[in-house]
């Protein structure tokens, strides 16, 4: 039955239009941005379970790891089996994850929820995360920043939807559960209740995708594309590169280092976001000037600077070029940093800003990579290098909120700290995205030792 998903039955006939790739990409990195939503029902978590926060947050450590992990090993996979193929095995994965969650919650097994949204989860968020990129990059050869940054854009905003949907889906659930309070935990039954929701009805979106992707034909261009023009740009090549290949180029782990620099300055915001307003301002006599639910809706805020960012940030890449639209991310987002260590505490508004324009570009960084991959390497695997690309990613998930959450707790205990608590790690974050910058800097074209021959092209796809 999967067969009939395979790339050769996906070929799109003649006057497709290629518009109709990004809603089907789409589809799934909103169900999968959903990861990004998992905050909403972790107090629930801790007293269902009778665990701390430590624990409960491992569950989402899971599935990002699994994410860098299971795109790193599936690439060539989802290269040679086409898209569709592999967002319907996503689907069937991130539905299982979700399942087996239920599973533990009804049991009270918290490593099944581990089993189930962490490792199960986390495959389909990889697999999913990377099916289209590769798909739309050959539909939009013209424009790859803007293709890859609309359906990129949909996993920053997965939570923009998944978060008051499961409020409001755990207090119809639960009578006693109030989503306008922050303290408001949801009982077991409702727990099971918006797990089994969400994967069924997550599965039925993704098969919208599934149903309406398409590759383009071997011979097909966009009216009006000139391929030679290509060749006019620095660092974009119309050879290609195979994914064994790509990793043995100095590119590929430059690229890997600025990756892996941003992610991990810009999670360090995410991840701490609503204590962290709470703290800058927080007054002598112990009281922060920001509320709970004003904290809450910076969270939300960011999220849209987030998603907002894929898009535009990609968008603008195609204008000015890859190389340079990473020198801004890096080099301005120095900057910010800085100015949030130093004056982020005078104003609300001033942090505001300045907390999302970073995330801005933590969010374009991750929407520009893949049409990076494309000039350096072409697109003829271009999804399975981009998978082993997101081990950036993986590590960078670990690794940011390690830095700031150390920093934090040498200072004092949560709900005492001040905006001075915050700094040594805001300027170390200054240090890593330097580290990134020069890594940015080093980037060039790769070597024709490393690129494919005609004929070993037309083999592997055979």
């Amino acid at each position: 039955m999967l067969s009939a998903l395979d790339r050769k039955h996906s070929v799109a006939p003649p006057g497709f239009s290629r518009w109709l790739i990004p809603p089907a990409a789409l589809s799934v990195h909103l169900c999968i941005g959903q990861v990004y939503a998992t905050s909403v029902y972790k107090n629930s978590f801790v007293q269902h379970f009778d665990a701390g926060q430590t624990a409960v947050g491992v569950v989402f450590s899971i599935a990002i790891v699994m994410l860098g992990l299971s795109a790193a090993v599936g690439g060539t996979w989802v290269e040679a089996n086409g898209p569709r193929k592999a967002m319907f095995v996503s689907a069937c994965f991130w539905t299982a994850g979700f399942l087996v969650a239920a599973l533990g919650i009804s049991t009270k097994q918290l490593w099944l929820v581990y089993l189930g949204y962490g490792v199960l989860g986390g495959i389909g968020l990889g697999i999913g995360y990377i099916s289209p990129v590769s798909t739309l990059i050959k539909w939009f050869p013209d424009r790859p920043g803007l293709a890859t940054g609309l359906a990129i854009m949909g996993f920053g905003g997965g939570a923009l939807i998944a978060s008051p949907l499961s409020r409001q889906l755990l207090s119809y659930y639960d009578a006693g559960y109030d989503p306008n309070v922050s303290s408001s935990v949801a009982s077991g039954g409702a727990l099971v209740a918006l797990f089994l929701t969400l994967g069924i009805g997550y599965f039925v979106v993704m098969m919208f995708g599934v149903l309406n992707m398409r590759v383009p034909a071997d011979d097909w261009v966009p009216a009006g594309f000139d391929q030679a023009s290509v060749k006019e740009k620095a660092l974009v090549t119309t050879a290609s590169v195979a994914a064994a290949n790509a990793i043995k180029t100095r590119s590929f782990w430059l690229l890997w280092i600025v990756l892996f620099c941003n992610v991990t300055a810009g999670i360090g915001i995410l991840e701490q976001a609503s204590p962290m307003i709470q703290d800058f301002f927080r007054g002598s006599d112990g009281k922060s000037a920001v509320a709970v639910a004003a904290a809450s809706g910076f969270v939300g805020l960011l999220s849209l600077f987030n998603m907002a960012g894929r898009f535009v940030w990609s968008t603008t890449s195609d204008f000015i070029g890859r190389k340079r639209i990473y020198l801004v991310y890096l080099g301005v987002g120095m900057i910010l940093y800085a100015l949030l260590a130093s004056v982020g505490h005078t104003a609300v508004g001033l942090f505001v800003v300045l907390a999302g324009v970073i995330l801005s570009f933590y969010g374009g960084g991750f929407a520009t990579v893949p049409a990076y991959l494309r000039d350096l390497f072409g697109t003829y695997q271009v999804g399975a290098i981009h998978g082993r690309l997101l081990t950036a990613w993986s590590a960078a998930g670990v690794a940011g909120p390690l830095i700031v959450n150390g920093f934090l707790d040498a200072q004092g205990k949560p709900g005492t700290l001040t905006s001075s608590a915050y700094q040594p790690a805001l300027f170390t974050m200054v240090a890593i995205l330097a580290v990134g910058f020069v890594a940015n800097l080093l980037v060039q074209p790769v070597p024709a030792r490393f690129h494919e021959q005609p004929e070993q092209e037309k083999e592997a796809v055979a």
